[in-house]
């Protein structure tokens, strides 16, 4: 098992070593941001907006397309996310952590199967993505656990571990080492943030109702 161990590391550690210094930049405001969503802090929303600019630039190099365009909606996102935390919750308050409802899933699974197939084969079609379906799946998940997050859907932790797994090693094949050890991280926050976002539902008093659908 150490002998494993090593050798998985080795490589990635030469790697880090030529790590492009803007990747740092960008898995420094990521970590923070998904650290202060975990903790339900409001200044998430614009660290997360300033590294998904960088990782625009970042994915479009390394030809994850979908993975581009995401960061192009994720800063819609963040947008919305901020504005929502903030004033989305009863007369306009801060909004609380609830659980998604049959109703959110009803709409967010035939979206994200829907969608992860659409854009795989427009990937598939018009770029020289090497894995177009898997990035368009893994692009449709982010994008509904991201939605989720900004209505504070306890959930989102949910997709967000799963698709964590995913996304480790996919980087580390794409040449992107400091990300994949970004995303292990996020891993271990998405655990921390299911833990600390179900805490805060269970102490609310009297329990918020489901967030609206929009």
């Amino acid at each position: 098992m150490l002998v494993l161990a090593a050798e998985v590391a080795q490589p990635v550690a030469e790697a880090l070593r030529a790590v492009n210094p803007v990747e740092l930049v960008a898995v420094a405001f990521g970590l923070v941001s998904v650290y202060l969503a975990a903790r339900e802090h409001i200044v998430s929303w614009p660290t997360a907006i300033v590294n998904v600019a960088i990782f625009f630039v970042l994915f479009w190099r390394a030809k994850l397309y979908a993975d581009a365009v995401l960061q192009l909606i994720y800063l819609a996102l963040s947008v919305y996310g901020w504005y929502e935390w903030r004033f989305g919750g009863a007369q306009h308050s801060r909004l609380q952590v609830s659980r998604a409802t049959r109703q959110h899933w009803m709409v967010l699974v035939p979206l994200f199967v829907i969608g992860g197939l659409g854009l795989g084969a427009l990937l598939a079609r018009y770029t020289d993505s090497p894995v177009p379906y898997f990035d368009a799946l893994l692009t449709a998940a982010s994008l509904v656990a991201q939605w989720m997050m900004t209505r504070k859907l306890l959930e989102n932790w949910v997709i967000w571990i799963a698709a964590d797994l995913v996304y480790v090693p996919l980087f580390i094949q794409r040449g992107l080492p400091l990300t994949a050890v970004q995303y292990a991280v996020f891993l271990l926050l998405a655990a921390i943030g299911w833990h600390g976002w179900r805490q805060s539902l269970r102490a609310q008093a009297p329990a918020a109702p489901p967030a609206r659908a929009g």
